[in-house]
C-alpha cells in the first residue's frame, strides 16, 4: 500500500514542481525548487524500490535520498529569510540578517552531515508494501537539523501573518511540526511525508502570492 502512497506523492511533488515555476520569478526564495526536487526523488525511490529490488543499485539510489535531504532541506531557513524581505519587512532587509541566515543554513547542514552522513550506515527494510533503505539506527527524536528549519520557518510564519496578513506558512509549519511531534499509527510510513507535502504547498502557495505581490 506504501508503495501506491508515495507514487501518489511523487506525482502530486512534480505537479507542485511545475505549479511553482508558472510565472515564476527567480529570487532568493527559488531554493523552494530545491527542496520540491528533492522530494520527488525522495517519494519516487520508495515508490519503486519494490520494483528494483534489494541489492547495491537500491542502496545507492537511497544514499542520495539522506544527501539530499542533508542538502536540500535546510535551504527552507533561506527560503524564510527571502519570504520576510520579499513581504517587506523592515529588519529583514538589512544585510546582516541575510548574511545569519546563510550561517544559520550552513550550520544546519553542519550538523545534519555530523548527526546522519559522518557515520552512514544504511540497512534494506520493508513494511507496508514499499522496499526502501533506511538508516542502520534511527534517530530516536526529531533531528536536530528540521528542529532548526522549523524554527526559522515559525519566525517567517508569524511575522508574515503579522505584517502581510497572510497566515498560510504559518499554518503549514504548525502542521508540519505537530505532525513531526505526536507519533501516530496508521499502518503506514508514509504520515510525516504527508504533513510535507501540505507544508510545501503552503510554502509554493506562499511563494507565488509574493511574486505577484498580491500580499501588502
Amino acid at each position: 500500500m506504501d508503495a501506491i502512497i508515495f507514487s501518489i506523492f511523487a506525482v502530486l511533488y512534480a505537479a507542485l514542481f511545475i505549479w511553482s515555476i508558472r510565472s515564476h520569478k527567480w529570487m532568493l526564495s527559488s531554493v523552494i525548487l530545491l527542496v520540491v526536487a528533492a522530494l520527488i526523488y525522495d517519494n519516487g525511490i520508495i515508490a519503486i524500490g519494490h520494483l528494483i529490488g534489494e541489492g547495491t543499485t537500491l542502496e545507492m539510489l537511497n544514499s542520495w535520498r539522506f544527501w539530499l535531504h542533508a542538502f536540500c532541506t535546510p535551504m527552507l531557513i533561506l527560503f524564510s529569510v527571502a519570504m520576510m524581505r520579499e513581504a517587506g519587512i523592515h529588519w529583514a532587509q538589512k544585510k546582516w540578517v541575510l548574511i545569519v541566515g546563510v550561517i544559520y543554513t550552513i550550520i544546519a547542514i553542519i550538523v545534519e552531515y555530523r548527526e546522519t552522513l559522518a557515520d552512514f550506515s544504511i540497512e534494506a527494510k520493508q513494511e507496508y508494501g514499499a522496499l526502501s533503505y533506511s538508516a542502520t539506527e534511527p534517530a530516536s527524536g526529531p533531528p536536530l537539523m528540521i528542529l532548526l528549519v522549523l524554527a526559522m520557518l515559525l519566525l517567517a510564519g508569524i511575522m508574515l501573518w503579522r505584517k502581510a496578513k497572510w497566515p498560510w506558512m504559518l499554518i503549514g509549519t504548525v502542521i508540519m511540526t505537530i505532525g513531526s511531534a505526536v507519533p501516530i499509527n496508521i499502518g503506514s510510513n508514509a504520515i510525516t511525508n504527508a504533513f510535507e507535502l501540505i507544508l510545501l504547498f503552503t510554502l509554493v502557495w506562499t511563494k507565488k502570492k509574493m511574486d505577484r505581490r498580491d500580499i501588502k
